[in-house]
């Protein structure tokens, strides 16, 4: 455990009051009013880290909103900090399987040190050297292609053997996809004024695999473009849908948290390939808490290009 019982000014994202809609900068403040000390309380089994970067994700709108009954989110306090996933460094530590100076992912808070309770929400960083099933000859289209899970997504298909194409909303997302990323082809929805003839023109033989990261009139289209036996991995928010029954379109959740035990074996099969240049992976990061609320906005009217990440602090 780490000596001494230094208590410092503990920088936080606080979140407001609860909202409707897309989430404003005015629903958060940034505040150096509270104090932490950094040791875990003797007998206590937490774990105290120093936040180095955390995830911005699109769910944390869910959380932002009052949620009443069964939920597999819960709402955050008004009051209290912003929670989600982040990459975080053990300080000091009453749980044997964290010590000191390791390298932790899991739930964390939107300040610059956290008092991890449960543990068992961390996983250990080890540098080592689906929904759907893919195979190839396989049409793919992914929506927000050029998001942090789509861009992803789209690469790993394009290494099955499949047909791959993207839609995003930018000219310059259009040519990342296409000259970075190896899309096969990419789009502008926000060119398209019939999204139904758009999808024709890139499927015309139909689409077999739909990631799903926007629903609404996409997911309208997209479901008329489906062929059958389709499958679509629900990622995102959705609407509503017909005509899946009668092209027995399979349609499934896909939610992160069910794969958490699988982390170890995604690790030994994407990092070869991004140490050999096979996948490339997008990042756009800001700096600082107190740029943490614009970049949380941001989402929501796709000013990031790649995973949003807030650095709060350096590793060293």
């Amino acid at each position: 455990m780490a000596s001494g019982e230094e208590e410092v000014r503990n920088k936080q994202v606080i979140f407001r009051d609860y909202v409707t809609g897309n989430p404003k900068e005015s629903d958060m403040y940034v505040t150096t009013s509270n104090t932490i000390k950094l040791k875990v309380p003797q007998g206590s089994v937490a774990v105290l880290v120093k936040n180095l970067y955390l995830s911005c994700d699109p769910y944390l709108r869910i959380q932002m909103a009052r949620i009443e009954g069964s939920n597999v989110f819960t709402s955050f306090t008004p009051g209290s900090p912003l929670s989600g996933f982040g990459v975080v460094k053990v300080l000091d530590s009453g749980h044997p399987e964290f010590k000191g100076g390791d390298l932790v992912w899991g739930t964390t808070g939107w300040e610059e040190y956290s008092i991890i309770t449960e543990p068992e929400q961390l996983f250990k960083i080890h540098h080592v050297s689906m929904k759907c099933s893919p195979k190839r000859g396989d049409y793919v289209f992914i929506s927000a292609a050029a998001g942090a899970v789509g861009q992803l997504v789209g690469q790993f298909a394009k290494l099955m053997g499949c047909y791959v194409v993207g839609s995003v909303g930018s000219k310059e997302t259009v040519d990342l996809l296409k000259n970075k990323l190896g899309f096969d082809e990419a789009f502008n929805y926000k060119e398209e004024h019939d999204l139904d003839a758009a999808l024709k023109r890139h499927f015309p033989k139909g689409i077999d695999i739909y990631f799903e990261n926007v629903g609404g009139k996409m997911l309208d289209a997209v479901i008329l473009n489906m062929r059958p036996h389709g499958q679509i991995a629900v990622c995102g928010m959705i609407s509503h849908y017909n005509l899946m029954i009668y092209n027995r379109i399979r349609m499934e959740g896909f939610v992160v948290f069910d794969y958490f035990h699988l982390y170890p074996k995604f690790l030994d099969m994407v990092l070869p390939y991004i140490k050999e240049g096979k996948i490339v992976y997008l990042k756009d990061i800001v700096e600082g808490l107190d740029s943490a609320p614009a970049a949380l906005v941001g989402l929501f009217s796709g000013r990031n290009v790649g995973k949003q990440v807030v650095l709060v602090a350096p590793a060293s």
